[in-house]
């Protein structure tokens, strides 16, 4: 095991000395130390040569660099070795090297935007050290310091304060960056498993390994982010997948978004919270180059597919509560029963008895929509669900498994089912609800005397990926769950 000594970077490089008070042409601060005399320990160095650059350092007796960072000017004639602008540079450039790790090379456009050091600066700054840490210790370190240390950063990774701190570097970051951010931290994790696995072993990862929440005037987002590999497994296949296949099914990602509208109306004798559905996305990305899924996989088309998804809405301070309304599930399908019936007479040869043949045959029609919304409450709880159902029998995909004679049909429903134009997904295999059709509102009534006051509500939610076959000939498949919680929060008045 490592010693989990936890320094803190940005204050060791704060306090560094001019120039002219070193002894040697280097300093270093310990990262990971092993407990073991046997393990080199991981530091992070400077060195001036003649400029100041930063290394992530493997401490054999002759040292490995593993990372590099570009190369600052000092600051003279002061009692800091690093200027402000210099260590916010430092810390753009450990991002744009974390971002280098996926596989996303045509970014180049979007642009780091500064990061100045004020206020959770330095949480920030320690976040995207340990993650580019993370990413330096699966792919550049030796197998023993790897093992021994990547643990504990990981487990620096998962604390609140880092969670805080990565909501915070996701909004400054914006969209498109925070999802290559996602990419190159999920790809890591991805390999890192892949290996586990290769030698018998497991990795329990926190579930959904990355996600935040998001509350402000009007909006509740939560974002979710976890690599399908990491997922657990809740309908298993009883068919192994051919190693190909199986490239494919874990090189992707969940990438979840939940979007909230609310308003707080106050009346005569109560205060009413409206929650609608402003926008319900997931989508299930790939983590490599699509050239690299041909090579190695079966292609990127062969992947998973959202099946399931539920989200419970509570309030964690019940005393003020009145009341909780929800509006009506979506509509059961319509059927059409109709009957044919058909005489039909004949001889056979001659002398023979007349053989007077009878048929009747009962046909049914459906008319089903594949996905299906439900509402319903527990309690002060409101719960939301979309269940995919098989658009043949009707029904619901994330319990159940296809037909053995529907693998090998190519008619069946879920074949080429993203180019379809029947297809329950978006043309890149995602989905997309919004309150105009997949939901409406919550409203909980709250007593008067709640004015004023910051309520917090629980967001509880599992979201069912299932693999079927696409294209490739397989009778593989399975129902992945990820489970996330979160807390928003909306001041009544």
């Amino acid at each position: 095991m490592a010693s989990c000594c936890c320094p803190d970077i940005l204050a060791w490089i704060q306090n560094l000395p001019p120039l002219d008070e070193w002894r040697t042409t280097a300093m270093s601060i310990c990262i990971c130390s092993p407990n073991s005399s046997n393990h080199p320990s991981l530091n992070l160095s400077v060195t001036k040569n003649p400029s100041l650059s930063f290394s992530i350092v493997a401490d054999f007796h002759l040292p490995i660099s593993l990372w590099t960072s570009k190369s600052f000017k000092s600051r003279s004639k002061s009692s800091r070795l690093l200027d402000e602008e210099t260590v916010s540079r430092l810390l753009s450039n450990i991002i744009e090297d974390v971002l280098g790790y996926g596989s996303n090379k045509n970014n180049s456009w979007l642009r780091i935007p500064r990061i100045d050091p004020l206020a959770n600066f330095k949480d920030i700054f320690s976040l995207s050290f340990h993650t580019l840490t993370f990413l330096i210790l699966i792919y550049e370190a030796p197998a023993d310091l790897r093992s021994v240390c990547l643990t504990n950063v990981k487990n620096q990774l998962a604390l609140s304060q880092s969670r805080e701190a990565s909501k915070l570097l996701m909004r400054t970051l914006g969209s498109n960056l925070e999802e290559q951010w996602m990419k190159s931290v999920n790809l890591a994790i991805t390999n890192w498993i892949v290996e586990l696995q290769a030698t018998g072993q497991t990795l329990k990862t926190p579930s959904p390994l990355f996600s935040y929440a998001i509350s402000t005037v009007g909006l509740w987002k939560v974002q979710v982010y976890c690599p399908v590999i990491a997922m657990d497994i809740d309908n298993p296949s009883s068919s192994s997948p051919d190693e190909r296949l199986m490239f494919s099914l874990n090189y992707h990602q969940l990438e979840g978004v939940i979007q909230f509208d609310y308003r707080v109306v106050v009346r005569e004798r109560w205060v009413e919270v409206m929650v609608n559905i402003d926008n319900i996305r997931c989508d299930v990305g790939r983590l490599v180059s699509e050239a690299l899924m041909t090579e190695r996989g079966v292609g990127a088309a062969e992947k998973h597919f959202p099946s399931r998804i539920s989200l419970q809405l509570t309030p964690s301070l019940q005393t003020n509560l009145l009341s909780v309304s929800v509006g009506k599930s979506s509509e059961n399908p319509t059927r059409e029963i109709g009957m044919e019936k058909a005489i039909e007479a004949g001889f056979d040869a001659p002398n023979s008895y007349l053989c007077l043949k009878v048929s009747a045959a009962e046909t049914m029609t459906m008319s089903l929509k594949p996905w299906k919304f439900e509402q319903s409450v527990y309690g002060y709880a409101a719960n939301l669900n979309w269940f995919l159902h098989d658009s043949v029998d009707g029904r619901e995909v994330a319990s159940s498994k296809p037909s053995k004679i529907s693998f090998i049909q190519p008619k069946s429903w879920f074949k080429d089912r993203y180019s379809s134009a029947y297809r329950p997904f978006t043309r890149q295999g995602g989905v997309v609800f919004a309150g105009d059709e997949y939901g409406a509102s919550v409203c909980w009534k709250v007593d008067k005397s709640a004015l004023g006051k910051t309520m917090e509500w629980e967001v509880k939610g599992c979201i069912g990926l299932t693999y079927w076959p696409n294209r490739h000939r397989t009778f593989y498949n399975e129902t992945r769950r990820l489970e996330f919680r979160d807390v928003l929060c909306l001041t009544l008045g």
